[in-house]
């Protein structure tokens, strides 16, 4: 089987980005789901982010067309998506999680759309639950509030019935699966690695705005989403880095009178309202998570880089 098909001149290669970490079987089965694509013109980087009790050696034997790749520590989200890309050759980049699997037309109208309208910079497809039936878990995002740094997923828990099959401007990409011009990485740069883990791709798609890129939902493209195979919801680890993340993006993101909002609502709302919920729950452990990362915060006031890593063609 061959991946890169450069006789088809009409289809623009597309490089396919995902990470692993201790989930060599999923991200074989996110492969299997993959090669079943009807779009015709891509290349595979599969980047294995120290994965301790893996053997990412698997996906390369039962997919010798994948490019795989293996970083000396874990990178996060970030550090491992950019590891790949100075070796993607592609017109467009799709980020893509390995706990998904696609349809077989899912590509297509990504690709079209960006090919139709050069002012996107980003496009993610819709997103169902995998192990829920019809399920949604994103169609859109609403715009970020910057005073309380939230935005909420439209159609988020909702039966698929097709109501949100339209193609639209949304307030931010969702990390799950993305899919962005090379020339747009070019001029703004990749994601930040100072997150690790969340909240980078919005970060990213803040910047993508900034630099006059609109931001899009297709809702003609479907993925399947199985959450939360690599974190376990509600686990320090998650609640460490969602924290760390919410707060790194309002400092990175506001200014004005909007960062002084900001620093208002989360020290004296969502902090004191987190903790005791928490407290509520009996959870010590989250509650030592949260303030570990507000912590982090506190102490990490220099040296953080406030532009976006280059792209450095290898």
């Amino acid at each position: 089987m061959s991946i890169t098909h450069t006789e088809h001149h009409t289809f623009p290669l597309v490089s396919v980005v995902t990470v692993n970490f201790n989930q060599s079987g999923a991200t074989c089965e996110f492969l299997n789901s993959f090669q079943q694509i009807s779009y015709p013109n891509y290349e595979v980087f599969v980047v294995d982010n120290a994965s301790p009790n893996d053997n990412p050696e698997i996906i390369k034997q039962n997919f010798p067309w994948v490019t795989l790749m293996k970083t000396s520590h874990n990178l996060g989200f970030a550090g491992g998506n950019n590891a790949a890309l100075p070796y993607c050759k592609g017109k467009y980049v799709l980020f893509i999680n390995n706990d998904t699997e696609v349809e077989p037309g899912f590509l297509e109208p990504l690709v079209n759309l960006l090919e139709s309208n050069k002012k996107i910079g980003m496009v993610s497809p819709r997103i169902q639950y995998f192990h829920s039936e019809k399920v949604l878990q994103f169609a859109g995002f609403t715009p970020f509030s910057m005073i309380t740094t939230r935005n909420f997923a439209i159609g988020f828990g909702e039966k698929d019935t097709g109501q949100f099959n339209d193609t639209s401007e949304t307030g931010s990409i969702f990390g799950a699966a993305m899919l962005v011009p090379m020339k747009v990485i070019e001029e703004v740069g990749m994601m930040a690695e100072v997150f690790f883990l969340y909240y980078e791709e919005h970060d990213w798609a803040s910047h993508v705005k900034k630099a006059g890129y609109q931001i899009y939902y297709c809702g003609s493209s479907l993925v399947l989403h199985k959450e939360s195979i690599s974190t376990v919801k509600n686990s320090p680890f998650q609640i460490y880095y969602l924290t760390r993340g919410r707060i790194l993006f309002a400092r990175r993101n506001t200014h004005g009178y909007k960062k002084i909002l900001s620093f208002l609502y989360l020290n004296f709302i969502t902090l004191p309202k987190i903790t005791l919920s928490f407290l509520i729950k009996r959870r010590p452990d989250l509650v030592w998570a949260f303030w570990k990362a507000v912590g982090w915060n506190i102490t990490h006031q220099k040296g953080i880089v406030f532009e976006m890593p280059k792209l450095i063609k290898s």
